[in-house]
């Protein structure tokens, strides 16, 4: 095994890189890689063109969110998507060839490809990505990789030269390498060869995430590498907003945040943002969403309805966008210590605000905007040690000699998830279907649920729309029952919709199916009710309250009109990748997509396109953005009339 790294082990070509690789460890491959950023795409896709061009040879990768970029469907989709992506991920991005193959069904027959996340839904159709699939803990994977006598690690890094030699860094993805070198090492099984793919856009994170030179057997800095993969910023709608603002009053002043990624969470944390900034606006908001006052309780009790004058400190398994903006904020700034006493003064405000040293967010990989991958760069350049990428061990559990100093730096946690469905008695589905079908992937779910049960003041908040648009029409995320489950119902705690908290934590389940029908769309309460008490598990005597008859988007939407008008609950709250007229098309592509599942969507569709109303200000240049102003073709005509008819729908109401 090379230790010490010398000349001829450092390569600028990506492909004699991966001759050597092959030649050096025979012609089975088994090969580790990161999740999500950290994957070194051009060399992986070398490694896979060498093993499909030769059946003598076989490969096997252990990995997980291997990132592509969005395939749309041919149509309008595509008409607006394909410019969008070309300009966002510019000409140069490379995907990884064995993902593409893989959803298209073609990955070649002598590689395989084992993960244990996914990006959501993306291989629902794949059969060899749902066999492949291996369910884990995030925390669990390194113990798990010590059988699999995986021989090469590759991972992309960040390089710098100092006074004392070439250092480098794992930046976006410490999570798992130094947990499963460490425990090969405790195994006493020979340590993979290691390979450093040096990519110049990488932020150097140190602390942590900083390694030695000799920590790479083979360093590979190619002359041009594809851009770091950026994730757009999603569009955030009326519901979602009130999800974030109910969620928001949980938080409390001083506490430990974790929070992960999607419109649910950007929602959180513009909430988070507007009671730091606008408290009045906030709190108005709030009453407006909350008229029963059943948030505000909660809040009372286990958040706040101040701003956050201690702050917030951050640990989380995924370092993402929110951070930044809370930073940006004032939100994201109780500093933490890796020292015990200093923890404890700090805790006991012994410790002065302004105490030089500590870091005020942890998490193990990060993934988000060009913005956030610059924001990370110069937060390490202003300020060394803010910001710990670490270990994932370090990040999402207690366990360890590291208990006592964890559990009080995670003190006041609010552990903030996402789930698909949640049943009336508390069990979340969160990563598969009761088919067995894997749309993402456990993750660190499992590990922050378990940890909110074991700190003194944690608790775990799981956020879901309470509704979601099926085959046919309208469904209900809030089930009965569901035949698979991520979290059981014993470790059940506080859920969130657009209509308000559930605390079930201790509760009974007629307790939980109450409070879950009290967060529930008022259109599925009968049927929910007429459910919990066939099973005996409500009294036959219950009454849905009035109140609750109101939860439906029409009241919603009029709750939180006259705040919208004010500049409240924006659709982009940290700004859009998509230009100005990108953005005004949106709301009807939303449209037409939501219609075409539905009889009731297609029989509104065909009276917009019968009646389609006056044109709207702009439209040449709208349907010329969708390369439609001059259709040629039959299905080109039949295209525009849609954009129109979606466009003036507005119009045509009037």
């Amino acid at each position: 095994m090379i230790r010490h790294m010398s000349p001829e082990h450092r390569y600028t070509d990506t492909a004699a890189c991966a001759g050597f690789l092959a030649e050096r460890l025979g012609p089975d491959l088994r090969v580790a890689a990161p999740l999500g950023l950290g994957k070194p795409h051009e060399l992986l896709n070398a490694l896979y063109r060498l093993t499909a061009e030769d059946p003598t040879r076989s490969l096997t990768l252990y990995t997980a969110l291997s990132l592509t970029r969005p395939r749309p469907s041919a149509g309008l989709e595509a008409r607006f998507l394909e410019p969008f992506l070309q300009r966002h991920f510019g000409p140069d991005a490379v995907d990884p060839q064995y993902a593409l193959d893989q959803a298209r069904g073609t990955l070649a027959a002598n590689v395989a490809v084992h993960e244990f996340y996914m990006q959501s839904g993306a291989l629902l159709r794949s059969g060899s990505a749902q066999r492949n699939y291996i369910s884990q803990n995030y925390t669990h994977v390194a113990r798990d990789l010590v059988p699999q006598d995986i021989q090469l690690l590759v991972q992309l890094v960040a390089r710098r030269e100092t006074a004392e030699g070439v250092r480098y860094s794992l930046s976006c993805n410490p999570d798992l390498t130094l947990d499963f070198l460490e425990r090969m090492r405790e195994a006493g099984k020979p340590r993979p060869l290691c390979v450093a793919v040096v990519h110049p856009q990488l932020p150097w994170l140190g602390g942590h995430a900083a390694v030695a030179e000799d920590f790479f057997d083979v360093e590979l800095a190619p002359s041009a590498l594809g851009p770091l993969f950026a994730l757009p910023r999603q569009p955030v709608d009326l519901a979602e907003h009130a999800l974030g603002m109910h969620a928001s009053a949980l938080v409390k002043d001083g506490g430990c945040l974790q929070i992960g990624i999607g419109a649910l969470s950007d929602a959180l944390v513009a909430a988070l943002l507007l009671r730091q900034q606008n408290n009045v606006q906030w709190r108005r908001a709030l009453v407006a969403l909350d008229p029963r006052g059943c948030t505000h309780a909660l809040a009372a009790r286990m958040g706040g309805l101040m701003p956050l004058r201690q702050g917030l400190y951050g640990a989380s398994e995924m370092v993402m966008d929110g951070f930044m903006h809370l930073q940006r904020g004032g939100v994201l700034k109780r500093r933490a210590w890796d020292e015990l006493e200093l923890e404890q003064k700090a805790a006991s405000t012994r410790l002065p605000l302004d105490a030089p040293g500590g870091h005020y967010l942890r998490g193990a990989f990060f993934l988000g905007s060009r913005e956030l991958y610059e924001w990370l760069a110069a937060t390490e350049a202003e300020d060394p040690g803010a910001i710990d990428m670490c270990a994932v061990s370090n990040v999402n559990q207690l366990y360890g000699d590291h208990q006592a100093l964890a559990a009080l730096q995670r003190r006041g946690a609010r552990f903030f998830n996402t789930c698909m469905m949640a049943t009336l008695l508390g069990s979340a589905v969160s990563d598969g279907l009761e088919d067995g079908h894997v749309v993402s992937g456990v993750g660190g779910q499992y590990n922050f649920v378990a940890m909110a049960h074991e700190l003194a003041d944690g608790r775990s908040v799981l956020l879901l729309r309470s509704t979601r648009m099926g085959r046919s029409g309208v469904e209900t995320n809030i089930r009965w029952n569901y035949g698979y489950t991520t979290i059981p119902r014993h470790l059940r705690d506080v859920y969130v919709t657009e209509y308000g908290v559930a605390d079930l934590r201790g509760k009974s389940d007629s307790e939980c199916i109450e409070a879950m029908l009290a967060i529930s769309d008022a259109r599925f309460l009968d049927a929910l009710c007429a459910e919990a008490k066939s099973h005996g598990k409500l009294a036959a005597d219950f009454q849905i309250p009035e109140a609750w008859r109101k939860h439906r988007p029409e009241y919603l939407r009029e709750a939180m009109q006259p705040l919208q008008a004010k500049g409240l609950f924006g659709l982009f709250p940290f700004g859009s990748d998509f230009d100005a007229t990108e953005q005004r098309l949106l709301p009807a592509l939303g449209w037409l997509k939501n219609a075409t599942p539905t009889w009731r969507g297609r029989w509104q569709l065909l009276r917009a396109l019968a009646k389609p109303g006056a044109p709207v200000p702009d439209e040449a240049a709208l349907l010329a953005r969708m390369g439609l102003a001059q259709p040629r073709t039959l299905s080109e005509r039949l295209q525009q009339r849609l954009m129109q008819a979606a466009l003036r729908r507005d119009s045509a109401a009037d």
